[in-house]
């Protein structure tokens, strides 16, 4: 009998257990640097906010620079031990960085503080290219059936969610109360807390260690590749597969889309709302319960709609939602209607989630993440540009009305950004019900070429796998041997191509998805577990 408290199995909620109080830890510590930035290192300073956004850098830097090469590692490695590994030298950063900040502020040169806080920050979130794959492949084994790994994604989104809730309230009072060093120290026993709960999982179960699917099968079998040719291995991989390309645009797309919001949000509430700034932090509050009424909620939707009926339907409800959200001018009707928006925009994550794991083959899924991490996070990052970029100069100026509706260059740019929303739904709903043959061009060349588009240049195919038609999803053979059985999902294909009995521990895909982690959202409602 499954005891009340558990989480979808033993393993899976002791795991959850560790990276929720991560995740308070993590919204602790960003939002204490970024204070502690601006009302101590650089106060009544004219160059104050460009001190707090090096802070965003440093984390940027990290996922473009890292987080494609990352991926190469975490395939070689094994799972388990990269995610401990990283924990402790997380742990260990921030326990540098608080023995630190012990010393008097005057202590230092401003520079020094700025550029310890900088590569602090940039190292955390490069260890955290390699954590994050990791922990996507481990969930990946240890959360299996297509209604338990939607329920994950929700569980995963609602943390996340519930984390910014509570973080950002707590590390005020810990700042100005008990001190910088209190807050940070709070960071680093969460990473302590993380490490204990990924140490109790089964380590012999498949997945979690060397032996299984997702582990270091270069244990078993030697192989030393290059770091390129496996970099290059791949991204072959993943521009062969028309499935995985069709994700990553509609997710590109949506992200640019939603990334103005995080930028000019604030703006459109002292403006076009009418509201003082502080009330600002309820608009954020909006988003963050409707993120979690739409995590808890996407589970039961993606079983009701299918994962890829839910993705199209939540983006094109979203940019509706968005555009209406535009044209609100007060207060009370823009925080229901952002409350309302983030609810679809949710649950379009919780479903995208189970559709990019299954369609990454166990060897694979590290270098799918860290093609999927950099390039929606520039996505965001390109959108938050541009939207600044256009609302204080070229369109500064722009206002007027049209058919009896005012316009400005904020709201102007926010409807804009939920238009390109609904282009990613109408993308989505084209190209994700027709990724039936997302695998056939790639199968093709490979008969006319008489190569497997799946397998490494000069060595063998990844884990007896090769992505094809994404309507049905095969399972493992049973232990004597039996025929291969499919069912009707509404997961990508992964066709075994090696059913040798020696190779059957690698044969059966099965799929989850995080936030951040998918720990970081695929579509991430304003900035980036």
């Amino acid at each position: 009998m499954t005891p009340r408290l558990t989480l979808i199995n033993r393993d899976y909620t002791r795991l959850w257990i560790g990276q929720a109080v991560s995740s308070v830890g993590d919204a602790v510590f960003s939002t204490t640097l970024v204070l502690w930035v601006a009302t101590v290192l650089a106060k009544d300073e004219v160059w104050a906010p460009v001190a707090v956004s090096g802070v965003v850098v440093a984390s940027s830097v990290a996922v473009l620079v890292i987080g494609p090469l990352a991926g190469v590692f975490v395939d070689r490695w094994d799972k388990r031990a990269t995610m401990l590994r990283t924990e402790v030298l997380r742990g260990g950063l921030v326990a540098v960085l608080t023995a630190v900040t012990f010393l008097p502020v005057g202590a230092l040169p401003t520079g020094v503080w700025l550029a310890l806080i900088y590569a602090t920050v940039l190292l955390l979130h490069a260890a955290g290219q390699f954590f994050s794959p990791a922990r996507f492949a481990v969930l990946a084994d240890l959360v299996t059936g297509d209604a338990d790994r939607a329920r994950a994604a929700g569980i995963a989104q609602a943390t996340g969610e519930t984390a910014w809730i509570i973080g950002p309230p707590l590390a005020a009072p810990l700042l100005f109360t008990a001190g910088l060093q209190w807050a940070l120290l709070f960071n680093g026993l969460s990473y302590a807390v993380s490490y204990v709960a990924i140490r109790s999982i089964g380590a012999g179960e498949p997945g979690t260690g060397s032996a299984g699917p997702s582990g270091a099968q270069q244990t078993a079998e030697p192989q030393r590749t290059g770091l390129r040719r496996e970099f290059m291995d791949g991204l072959r991989f993943f521009a062969g597969s028309r499935f995985l390309v069709a994700l990553l645009l509609l997710s590109a797309i949506g992200q640019f889309g939603v990334g103005a919001l995080g930028t000019l949000n604030v703006f459109f509430a002292t403006d076009n709302l009418h509201a003082d700034a502080h009330l600002y932090g309820y608009l954020g509050m909006a988003m963050g319960v409707g993120g979690i009424t739409g995590a808890l909620c996407g589970g039961r939707v993606v079983q009701w709609l299918g994962a890829r009926r839910t993705t199209w339907t939540g983006l094109l409800v979203s940019g509706v939602l968005l555009v209406a959200y535009s044209r609100q001018t007060g207060f009370l009707g823009g925080v229901a209607l952002l409350f309302v928006f983030t609810v679809p925009l949710t649950m379009l994550n919780t479903a995208m989630s189970p559709l990019l794991l299954a369609a990454a083959p166990p060897d694979y899924r590290g270098r799918v993440m860290a093609v999927f991490y950099p390039v929606t996070r520039l996505a965001s990052m390109l959108s938050a540009a541009l939207s600044g970029w256009l609302a204080g100069s070229v369109l500064r100026d722009v206002g007027g009305s049209l058919g009896g509706l005012r316009f400005g260059p904020v709201d102007t740019i926010i409807a804009a950004s939920g238009l390109i929303v609904l282009v990613a739904g109408v993308f989505a709903m084209a190209a994700l019900p027709g990724a039936e043959g997302a695998g056939q061009g790639a199968e093709k060349a490979a008969e006319r070429s008489g190569d497997d588009p799946a397998a490494p240049s000069g060595g063998r195919p990844p884990a007896s796998h090769r992505v094809s038609r994404p309507k049905s999803r095969p399972f493992a053979h049973g232990p004597r041997g039996g025929r291969l059985t499919r069912k009707r999902t509404d997961m990508p294909e992964t066709e075994t191509t090696n059913p040798e009995p020696k190779e059957r521990e690698d044969i059966e895909v099965v799929a989850h998805g995080d936030d951040e982690e998918l720990s970081a959202c695929v579509i991430n409602r304003s900035n980036d577990l």
